[in-house]
């Protein structure tokens, strides 16, 4: 008797991932993208408040050249490193999908663009503003060091990079510490405050380089992000609110930076 495909001594039924594996999936992913960045702006932070002087004084550069006075070089290692901080992002999409899921399941799609938009604008607005006074008060306090968004040259490419890397910054952070992240922890039968509280120190933890105003900020920031995907479903508004803020911070201190007094300089 001839066997049906997909039958017989030859097949096995699909089984769903242990939660073992699940946990390791979670263990490796972090600690392929943004629980190394957390570890990493830990050690910069000791290494700052270790350091003689308070940490207004010093400065925490973003986007800085990669190749001075060598614009295409620099270039390309500008594309380089945005290009492969989203292949933890590939990694997610691969996971999922071994579990009958895209990233669609976590809302990170086109289904919706109109509503994302509008809901990512109302939360770039309301947080940007407030994060501006907070992160001014906390430099003031001596409790952050001085942030440098952007250090690029004045070159032709300059603003593109820095839009590319703010939509980067966003679409890494929020499919991996909102979308993914919570996902897991919930199969993994985290209670929602502690997966929130978890969600949130992460991302403290990978902004713990700018000091302590940034760590208290980004976590605060975490848990407004995590109560929005809850009630939302999706991390596309929470994709398109992080890239307005980011793209704000990047090529508003560029513009503004030696022409207006209130912002800080290293």
């Amino acid at each position: 008797m001839q066997l049906e495909a997909g039958s017989g001594a030859g097949s096995r039924p699909e089984e769903r991932p242990t939660r073992r594996i699940l946990r390791d999936e979670t263990l490796l992913v972090l600690g392929l993208s943004l629980g190394a960045s957390g570890v990493a702006a830990l050690i910069s932070f000791m290494g700052s408040v270790t350091k003689p002087g308070g940490l207004k004084d010093q400065a925490a550069t973003m986007n800085a050249s990669a190749a001075p006075d060598r614009p295409w070089l620099d270039l390309a290692w500008q594309l380089f490193g945005i290009t492969t901080a989203l292949v933890p992002v590939a990694l997610v999409a691969h996971f999922l999908l071994r579990e009958g899921g895209s990233l669609r399941t976590l809302g990170f799609d086109r289904t919706k663009p109109w509503p994302d938009l509008g809901r990512g604008a109302a939360i770039a607005a309301v947080i940007g503003s407030t994060g501006i006074a907070f992160y001014l008060a906390a430099v003031a306090l001596g409790f952050n060091l001085t942030v440098v968004p952007e250090a690029l040259p004045g070159v032709w490419w300059k603003y593109p990079v820095l839009i590319l890397s703010a939509i980067q910054n966003a679409v890494l952070e929020e499919v991996i510490v909102v979308g993914y992240l919570l996902r897991r922890l919930d199969q993994l039968g985290w209670s929602p405050g502690k997966a929130m509280a978890g969600s949130a120190l992460l991302r403290g933890s990978y902004h713990l380089y700018q000091g302590i105003g940034g760590f208290v900020g980004n976590m605060v920031m975490g848990v407004v992000f995590v109560h929005l995907y809850r009630r939302w479903g999706r991390v596309g508004p929470l994709v398109v609110a992080h890239s307005l803020l980011d793209i704000g911070a990047f090529v508003g201190y560029a513009l503004l930076k030696g022409k207006v007094d209130w912002l800080p300089l290293p």
